[in-house]
């Protein structure tokens, strides 16, 4: 399960109720626990879906400094293939069965994609309320171990007193935002080259 950190003002409460809402139709059910700082959103197949298999994941949003960490968990897929499973079969025995096994099968694709489409939901979010994996305004401060002085991100050394500030100049990774340090050559969190 990769994290994924987005830098600025973003509401985890607000986060949970667009899933809610884009989730929480059709043969989907979508329910979200916790409180303001860590909430879980589940989406799952209702109890009796009227076409496709069963199938279910977990969203953990977390408030981390300036901004929220993001963690998908793996989706269920036993349900998606016992049904597809089923499908092959009865199309196996009688290929005119495939026919009544049509709204299954287009249930079945659209669960295989539901990773995709949260993350689709929660891209859109992040760019509607101006939330990146770039640093935030107040993580483009860094400041000086010596003199306690407020530097920009990227100075090699202190503007007051000239101090070094290289080895610990953060880099947001491109691929799922964490800050990393500068001398990082491999994100700490998704393990992809930093650029």
């Amino acid at each position: 399960m990769q994290t994924k950190y987005f830098h600025g003002e973003i509401d985890p409460k607000q986060l949970a109720n667009t899933l809610l809402v884009n989730f929480n139709r059709g043969n989907l059910r979508a329910q979200q626990f916790g409180d303001d700082r860590k909430i879980a959103v589940q989406i799952a197949t209702r109890n009796q879906p009227t076409s496709g298999g069963q199938t279910a994941l977990t969203v953990s949003i977390k408030k981390v400094e300036d901004g929220v960490a993001i963690q998908i968990g793996k989706q269920a897929w036993f349900g998606i293939a016992a049904s597809l499973g089923k499908t092959a079969l009865s199309a196996w025995r009688n290929p005119w069965n495939l026919l009544s096994r049509l709204d299954d099968v287009a249930q079945d694709l659209e669960y295989l994609q539901l990773t995709e489409q949260v993350w689709e939901i929660i891209q859109s979010e992040m760019r509607a309320n101006k939330a990146s994996f770039e640093l935030s305004d107040r993580l483009r401060r860094l400041v000086c171990s010596y003199c306690q002085v407020a530097n920009n991100v990227g100075e090699p050394s202190c503007i007051a007193c000239g101090a070094p500030l290289g080895p610990s100049q953060p880099r947001p990774c491109k691929n799922c935002g964490f800050v990393n340090n500068n001398y990082d050559a491999l994100c700490s969190n998704c393990n992809k080259p930093i650029a």
